[in-house]
């Protein structure tokens, strides 16, 4: 018998080697992201709150495991918050067709069918220049060297909070920290505007704490490699603060980022969300690639940062599943999801309505191929200790209005990259 005790020593080493360990290769023992964002564009079903259950009945029939639902758009919060109302920024109270709290039905909707729901704050640091937000706190601005203060994006024009500001940062933290108290989510997603375009930082603060940091005065160039680095570093150290903050507050969130493709967001939006993920800040990646063809999609997925990602975290790749006015194929989705996960990434897709409800396609055929595409189900794992359901919200003054003001951006996805 104990000629046989070197080989079986052998054998439990090389399984012990093959166990993935926490940075390495971790990702690979949860199910893969199977996500929807859940848009201002589907706020007819999401405030409805039939027509709600029954598109989370639909999407777990299909085998999806997580939603991500718009919380904080155009400077307004789509959930029952009491900061913006209290800061003069909200004269509305978002809620459901029947008064009820549409996040907090959703989520648990979602729980009941086994979903995650990780609260998506699409805006970020961005804000229409005349939403409430802008105006009344204009001094949380940054500008451009030439002292503009918008830019064009794939919402309008738009102007930027000033990441640095200790008061913005507050703002968006307190925002945050609200969502993951109030509501029993498993965790928060920022996108590609938790970040800056490299022509802002001019402000009179930012340029007074670069020169305090670094001894350099006013960085001419915007593309100046010692500033682009210096003003993504104060945001890694914002997104780290934050993290620790919400590890604090309920261990277990997941800290979820969809951004772009490593080299754009770093240096045209200072997002050097790859740091973040070696670092562990976050917990899990969507990048978004929406390609109008598969050829551009397939060259995109050849991109080194995918790899280093999913060896780490769970990672998925952003699909466009279609726009208003714009379908695209299921054909098209299909190819597309299927060359992602053929190296081992997960799929969100941009966005809910579009996946069959608003196509030239027939919506049955549309929900056949996601069928197909994901014939079993693939659930993930709460991470994070439910919490006791919240209080419920006082009724509404006779008269007070329910949904988003007139005027709201409109959203539309970001637009195709080069």
């Amino acid at each position: 018998m104990r000629r046989w005790w070197p080989g079986v020593l052998a054998l439990l080493l090389v399984l012990a080697l093959a166990v993935p360990h926490p940075g390495s290769g971790a990702a690979s023992r949860e199910p893969e992201i199977r996500g929807v964002w859940l848009t201002l564009n589907d706020m007819a079903t999401l405030r409805d709150r039939e027509r709600m259950r029954e598109a989370v009945r639909q999407l777990r029939a299909l085998n999806f495991n997580t939603l991500y639902p718009v919380v904080w758009n155009g400077g307004y919060a789509y959930y029952r918050s009491d900061i913006t109302r209290r800061m003069g920024l909200q004269s509305f109270s978002f809620r459901g067709l029947q008064g009820q709290d549409v996040l907090e039905e959703l989520i648990e909707e979602a729980h009941a069918q086994g979903l995650l729901v990780i609260p998506w704050f699409e805006f970020g640091f961005m804000a229409p220049p005349t939403s409430e937000l802008a105006v009344k706190q204009a001094d949380w601005l940054t500008r451009k060297r030439d002292g503009g203060l918008t830019s064009v994006s794939a919402a309008g024009e738009v102007v930027w909070l000033n990441p640095f500001r200790s008061e913005v940062q507050r703002f968006i933290r307190d925002l945050v920290l609200e969502v993951v108290q109030r509501y029993d989510g498993d965790g928060i997603q920022f996108d590609d505007h938790m970040s800056l375009p490299r022509a802002f930082g001019y402000d009179p603060q930012t340029l007074a704490l670069y020169k305090a940091a670094t001894g350099r005065s006013d960085p001419g160039n915007p593309e100046n490699p010692a500033w682009v680095k210096w003003r993504a570093d104060r945001l890694t150290a914002f997104m780290a603060s934050l993290k620790q903050e919400l590890e604090t507050t309920r261990p277990g969130l997941r800290l979820s980022v969809s951004p772009n493709y490593h080299d754009f967001a770093y240096k045209l939006q200072l997002q050097d969300w790859l740091t973040w993920v070696r670092r562990g800040i976050a917990d899990e990646v969507i990048v978004q690639l929406y390609r109008p063809d598969q050829a551009s999609f397939e060259k995109e997925l050849a991109r080194p940062e995918l790899a280093t990602s999913a060896a780490r975290i769970p990672t998925a790749v952003g699909v466009m599943s279609g726009q208003r006015g714009r379908g695209v194929p299921i054909q098209l989705v299909a190819d597309q999801t299927r060359a992602l996960r053929s190296r081992g990434l997960g799929v969100a897709y941009f966005y809910f309505e579009s996946l069959w409800q608003r196509s030239p396609e027939d919506p049955g055929l549309r929900k056949q191929a996601l069928l197909r595409l994901f014939p079993r189900p693939a659930l993930r794992p709460r991470r994070v200790q439910a919490r006791a359901p919240a209080p419920p919200p006082p009724p509404l003054p006779a008269g007070a209005p329910v949904s988003s003001p007139a005027g709201r951006p409109r959203l539309v996805p970001p637009p195709l990259l080069p």
